[in-house]
């Protein structure tokens, strides 16, 4: 674990962070500062802000208006797939998944980041920015906010290579047990694209997760932007009543998706709450 000087993936999350967290103290169809008010506020380049702020325009949460500024978007409309009580388990990814670390410092929370993980935003969290891969090909960008207290010692070998769950409950005795998780469309920027090897504004698939441990403590925050020319989703719904079976369980990598003690059978809950086919 590091605390060198932050990159441009670092710098320009933090700059993400700070506009939603503008986003998140206004309405729907109020203004935000204009982009050079922001870099002056923020103390950012106008490219890396810009790059911020395509971001939260092509999620749906800023709108621009030529002539008039920014805006927060109108409230986008959610609908789970199935009841919040029905619990599931997670199928093995598809391909042979590895991590390839784009950053990897230690830095203070921060008001959104530590509202999202109940701590002070002075408290010290692990950033870590990673590509993930199948096959050897880039499938997604993965920024992970973790307790620092929580990971002492975590190395890069962790952040590489294996399933980062079965690292945290082996080595820092962390025991996930489940996973609130949002998917929403989007494209990617110049810089994604450079690291996704697609053309910029291709589609992309934007799953945000909050992942709490059997005390249910908040343990992770993690925004990741997958390829949506590579990568789908598969939910399988109960319209009725089944035989009740016991759960599948495989031996494997599960990448990106928190399995909780998944060998010992332990649920975990999506917010599609349905079977997560290749999941992140």
């Amino acid at each position: 674990m590091k605390a060198d000087v932050p990159g441009t993936v670092l710098k320009r999350e933090r700059a993400r962070d700070a506009v939603l967290e503008l986003i998140e103290s206004r309405s729907p169809g109020d203004a935000i500062p204009s982009e050079r008010s922001l870099c002056a506020l923020l103390g950012v380049s106008r490219p890396t802000l810009r790059a911020a702020v395509d971001e939260l325009v092509a999620a749906g949460l800023l709108v621009r208006e030529h002539g008039r500024g920014m805006f927060v978007a109108p409230e986008k409309i959610t609908q789970e797939l199935v009841s919040a009580d029905l619990a599931l388990t997670v199928p093995q990814a598809a391909g042979a998944w590895s991590s390839r670390l784009l950053e990897f410092t230690t830095l203070q929370a921060g008001a959104r980041v530590g509202r999202k993980l109940r701590m002070s935003p002075a408290d010290e969290i692990v950033y870590v920015a990673r590509l993930r891969l199948v096959d050897g090909a880039p499938m997604a960008i993965e920024h992970l906010h973790i307790r620092a207290a929580l990971v002492p010692g975590l190395s890069v070998q962790e952040l590489e290579d294996g399933d980062l769950y079965e690292h945290l409950r082996h080595t820092h005795g962390v025991h996930v047990r489940e996973a609130v998780q949002a998917i929403e469309p989007t494209v990617v920027t110049r810089a994604e694209a450079q690291l996704l090897e697609v053309p910029e504004l291709s589609p992309a698939l934007l799953f945000e997760r909050l992942t709490s441990d059997t005390a249910g403590r908040p343990v992770e925050y993690v925004h990741s932007l997958y390829r949506g020319d590579r990568y789908r989703i598969v939910s399988r719904l109960a319209l009725g009543p089944a035989a009740a079976t016991a759960p599948l369980v495989r031996d494997g990598h599960h990448p990106g998706i928190p399995p909780g003690d998944f060998a010992h059978g332990d649920p975990i809950e999506s917010s599609t709450r349905g079977d997560i086919q290749a999941g992140p």
